[in-house]
Formats: C-alpha cells, structure tokens, sequence
C-alpha cells in the first residue's frame, strides 16, 4: 500500500477541505484546526463515522482553538483562557503540548485551509461602512504562515474568494502582503499580478454550484519544485460533465406547504414532507410565514428569475408594500448549477427558493449540503442557522477532492 501524505487543516471549519483530501484515499489528516464549536463537534464526528477515528482520536486531532493566538497553538498553553475552554469542551490535557504534541515526530507533507473570507469579500464590504478596512480578519493569514514556517511542509493550498484580489486593508494590497509574508519564510507563491489566473470555479470538478475560488499553492523555495506543474495537475482535473440543481437534489423527497401554519412541539411549521421513507436527516423545511409561501410560489410560477432587474424589484415593493431598491428573491434552476451558497442561508433562504413552485419553499439544510458536494450521510451539527452557516463557509468537498488529487499526482512522481 502506496505510503500517505500528511495534512494540517487551518481554518477547518466542519471539514470540506478535510473530507475532499481524504476522499482522495491519498492524504492523512494530522490536525485539523477551528474556532467555532459547532464545526469542531461536526468535523469531530465525521472522522468517527466515517473516517475510523476513535472518539478519543477526534477529540485531540480537531483543536479547538483561536487561530490567532499562533506560538500557543503550536507549542501549547494552559492559560485561563483556555482551561475554560477545554474545560467546556471535555477536552483532554494532549493539547497542552500544542500542535507539536499532537503532530509529535511525524513530517507534516502539507498544510491546508482558508482563512475567513467576509473581509475579503466584496459584498462584505460593500456593507460595512469602512469597507472592513479595520477588520482583523484580514489579517488572519499571518497565522497561517507562521504554522507553515514552523512546520515546513512541501507545499501548502491557501484557499479564498476572488475579491481577496482587490482587498486593500490599510492600503496596501493583501496579495502583497500575503506574497512578501511567504517569501520571506521560503515560500512561493504565484506573483500578485497574476493571482486572477488562480480562480477556480466548483462546477468545474463535477460540483453542482457556480463558485469561485481563489486557489494559492505555495512551493519550497529550497526544493525543485515548479508551481505551474502543479496547477496543470489540478487542471486536469476539471470535468466537462456538468453537474446542476436537478442532479444534487431533485430526488430528495418532496416537502409541500401546509394550508394553514400550525404548531408543533410550540414551533410554527409551514411545511410537511410528503414522504421520507429513506429517512434522510436533516431535509426538514425551515418556517416560512404565509406570505412569503405565497411569494415563494408565485416568483417560480411566474419565472422572475427571467425578468429585468426592475420587474424583480416591482414585484417585491407590490407584494410588500415596500419602497426598496434591491430585489429580495431568487430560485435555483433544474438545468443549471446553483448560485454561490453562502452563509447568509442562516439569516433566509429568499435567494435560495426551491425550483419547484408548488413546494413553495427555500432549501433544506440537507439540500444546501448536497449543493455543496457533502455526501448524502454528512451530518452538520448544530442548530439550523449554525448548520447553514457552516455549509455556505465551507470547501466544495469535490472541488478539495480534485485539488488533492492533481497535488498528489504531482507529487508522487517526485523522488523525495
């Protein structure tokens, strides 16, 4: 049996990274690293279920800790802080020692992970009054590169939105500072003014979503390794099979609306399924109050998703009685992949409504996850907001998938 290479998983959050580099049968996962609880009890669970880790295993390999605090996540640090935390989380002492204790003599081959990306996003921006321009997530990626530093990998994958390529906090480009941080530790990176060419989308490797990525590679400067080898590897990748909505989720069974909201366990429910006869989890309809069953209904019935930008916006002021300028609604379509998932699922689902009018509803937490490429038995755990949130923060699993694949191609026909 061919040996596995070695991952670090920074910013792992429930774990699509994870999941695709070990669904390639071709990478171990050492540690896997997250803040949120929620994503650590998901990922934690995952490598039990799925991934024949022990609970015990689980337990010490997903840390859960801030990121930020780097020299303490590596060498480890039993600070008020964090005894609490621990404490909280039924953690044993193991992580006392740090990512060093956990990794102990073992080569860490990679390192993995994409810092958050609401500061580098352009609708983020957009919203915020200073543009994130102070927000400390811009500059989460120095974390990142101080465990490269420490643990010197071959390569490491940095992943991220595109509008990471126009953010400027402090004026001055994070691609430079991203590209000045790595060289400095020997690391190269493809040079900033060429990042553009670096953009993935999911629907390329068989995910049925239109999502782009920023995908940085960073080599050894020490090693005879070439960059552009390695992306042509995870170019070859790519699929022309095309995957769209109606492939992800048009089996799952139907949910239709009730005629009037009732109450069940003293929670409002709109929605019944009509069959689940496989009992799948997690493919339970979110409330939607009576007039947005009516709204959710007549949008697809009257195809407004064809309609001008104005027609949109007519229709959402009429229903209303609104004075907005932006249109409030949009359905995925059988035939196409879906737009973006994205985080803002945890708020509402009024731009993700369910292509079938008479199921007049928004997706499931199920369906989110299928339009991401977790499998059918991915369990998010979690309260529903929390479970959306993660799914629309998280890696393609294909997508990671195909990336590990093209870089273990790559990598094995070296003599290392």
């Amino acid at each position: 049996m061919n040996k596995k290479f070695t991952f670090i998983d920074l910013f792992a959050g429930c774990g699509g990274l994870s999941e695709g580099f070990l669904s390639s049968n071709k990478f171990k996962g050492l540690a896997h690293v997250e803040w949120e609880l929620p994503m650590v009890n998901t990922l934690r669970k995952r490598l039990v279920t799925k991934w024949n880790h022990t609970e015990e295993e689980a337990l010490k390999n997903v840390v859960h800790f801030d990121i930020q605090k780097s020299e303490e996540l590596i060498n480890g640090s039993w600070k008020d802080a964090t005894k609490k935390l621990y404490k909280k989380t039924n953690h044993d002492n193991t992580v006392n020692k740090g990512l060093k204790g956990i990794i102990g003599n073992k080569k860490v081959d990679f390192i993995i992970g994409g810092p958050p990306c609401q500061a580098y996003s352009i609708a983020g921006r957009a919203q915020d009054k200073n543009s994130m321009k102070d927000d400390y997530r811009n500059y989460l990626f120095e974390s990142f590169v101080e465990v490269v530093k420490e643990f010197e990998p071959k390569a490491f994958v940095f992943e991220n939105v595109p509008g990471m390529l126009s953010a400027e906090p402090g004026g001055i480009k994070v691609t430079e500072r991203v590209y000045k941080a790595f060289n400095e530790i020997g690391y190269e990176i493809t040079a900033p003014n060429n990042l553009k060419n670096r953009i993935y989308v999911a629907d390329d490797f068989q995910v049925p979503q239109k999502r782009r990525r920023l995908i940085i590679v960073g080599i050894r400067k020490d090693r005879n390794y070439n960059l552009n080898e390695i992306y042509k590897n995870i170019d070859t990748q790519k699929s022309t099979n095309k995957k769209t909505v109606k492939d992800a989720i048009f089996c799952l069974p139907k949910i239709k609306p009730l005629k009037n909201i009732t109450k069940i366990k003293g929670k409002n429910v709109s929605h019944k399924l009509v069959q689940n006869k496989e009992k799948i989890k997690q493919h339970e309809p979110r409330h939607s109050n009576e007039r947005d069953v009516k709204i959710f209904k007549e949008w697809v019935e009257r195809e407004m998703n064809q309609k001008t930008l104005s027609e949109k916006i007519e229709f959402y002021n009429k229903l209303l009685k609104k004075e907005s300028k932006h249109a409030k609604y949009r359905n995925l379509e059988w035939d196409k992949p879906s737009p973006t998932v994205v985080a803002h699922l945890y708020k509402d689902g009024l731009m993700f409504i369910h292509p079938d009018s008479e199921q007049a509803r928004s997706i499931t937490i199920r369906e989110a996850g299928l339009l991401q490429s977790f499998p059918l038995d991915f369990e998010f755990i979690g309260s529903k907001g929390y479970c959306y949130k993660m799914i629309g923060n998280a890696v393609p699993p294909l997508m990671a998938k195909s990336i590990a694949l093209g870089i273990n191609d790559y990598f094995k026909n070296l003599n290392l």
